[in-house]
């Protein structure tokens, strides 16, 4: 079996929700002993976001398996302040540490970079934030929805004319962890380097607005903020979704060549002999007169037919899949991309197989999602070193026991 690329890289993970989780789920993917600290009796808000639950178990959700798989849960209450001391004793067995919690609130409890990073200078202490350490908005809850509407996300996301719409998945969060999940390996591998760690400072409306992409590049270079377009593409036409004889799907023509044997396939070939249309710089300008042409002639033949030809052709085009056809595609099935983790009962939990694909180090599906406090008594002989009667005293303390 393969030893993970993080193997030697253990992570105490203060975070709850999504943006956190997901990062540290990544790196326990990639190996990383990732201990989650939760609070006794609740846990992660998102076990309880349901339905879906595990069958007979209504502390892990759905939500709460998708993003906490291969990590050990510890149960202790951050108001005691012997769980805070010994979870300080956990920090410096750590070399991250990945916390959301409001700005400055871990200070309180010594668990903030400062007061770690003088036990451990070598500590890589990552804190994710709606708005970040500093700035007018710095003291400011953060949530995705709210967050892709600020950030612009909402204003280019749905049907012209229409209600502007979130993206159907928590897509801040994610993006956030994302960029998480690189800021931290970057720290890491500078600390190895040279033993120094350091703060990082996440901050999800920062994230989303760097994630703008060519969006924010068309603003910045206009001054014009760009408007919803549905499914079709502010740079590039014909790029969008169109009615066919027996449903929809998508057209993707991404450059000229591509429009010229598109045009011929479909019997506009004058289309595309028109100076008005014969570059995508033509196109973009003179959209309202080239698209209905195009969805006219769409018209003509069922979905498969368009799939077939546009594929034989070289013209990139696909259909609009719900997530069980996603799931089905022959792609999605030889890639392996629905998964399954073993409970310690032998009960199988389906998960998302990680899309990174290393060849010497690939991801391993080690733990299943941890049951609230499952660890606990494991992690603290371990790492901390307690006996039994130390272990109970705290649990004790610390509002009830929930390991096993």
């Amino acid at each position: 079996m393969a030893v993970g690329a993080l193997s030697h890289i253990r992570v105490l993970d203060l975070s709850r929700i999504l943006a956190g989780p997901w990062t540290t789920q990544s790196l326990a993917d990639l190996g990383a002993d990732v201990i989650k600290v939760e609070r006794p009796g609740q846990g992660d808000d998102t076990r309880g976001w349901g339905p879906p639950y595990l069958e007979g178990d209504s502390a892990r959700s759905a939500y709460f398996c998708s993003v906490n798989r291969n990590k050990r849960s510890l149960a202790l209450d951050l108001g005691d302040p012997a769980a805070a001391g010994v979870l300080r004793k956990l920090a410096g067995e750590c070399q991250v540490v990945v916390e959301n919690f409001k700005r400055g609130s871990l200070a309180r409890y010594g668990l903030d970079y400062a007061s770690l990073a003088e036990e451990n200078p070598a500590l890589v202490y990552c804190s994710i934030t709606g708005f970040g350490q500093d700035g007018p908005e710095a003291d400011r809850a953060g949530y995705d929805f709210m967050i892709q509407g600020l950030a612009g996300l909402m204003s280019v996301t749905g049907e012209p004319g229409g209600m502007p719409m979130k993206v159907g998945v928590a897509l801040s969060d994610v993006l956030t962890g994302l960029n998480a999940t690189v800021a931290i390996l970057a720290a890491l591998n500078h600390a190895e380097r040279t033993g120094e760690g350091q703060f990082i400072d996440m901050s999800l409306f920062d994230v989303t607005v760097a994630s703008l992409a060519n969006q924010a590049a068309n603003f910045l270079f206009t001054d014009t903020p760009p408007s919803r377009l549905g499914n079709a593409h502010p740079n590039i036409v014909p790029y969008q979704v169109f009615e066919v004889a027996d449903g929809h799907l998508i057209l993707a023509v991404g450059n000229d060549a591509q429009f010229g044997r598109f045009c011929a396939l479909c019997g506009l070939q004058e289309v595309a002999e028109d100076e008005r249309f014969s570059t995508n710089d033509a196109r973009v300008r003179h959209r309202e007169e080239l698209v209905p042409q195009v969805a006219k002639a769409m018209l003509g033949k069922t979905r498969a037919a368009w799939l077939d030809e546009l594929g034989k052709a070289g013209i990139p085009a696909g259909p609009i899949n719900d997530i069980g056809q996603a799931f089905s595609e022959p792609q999605a099935e030889f890639r392996g991309l629905s998964a399954q983790v073993m409970d310690d009962d032998g009960r199988p939990i389906p998960t998302v197989r990680s899309p990174l694909r290393l060849s010497a180090t690939p991801p391993e599906l080690r733990l299943p999602p941890p049951r609230l406090g499952q660890h606990t008594r494991e992690v603290l002989r371990e790492l901390v070193g307690l006996d039994e009667a130390a272990i109970d005293a705290l649990v004790s303390s610390s509002s009830g026991e929930n390991s096993r």
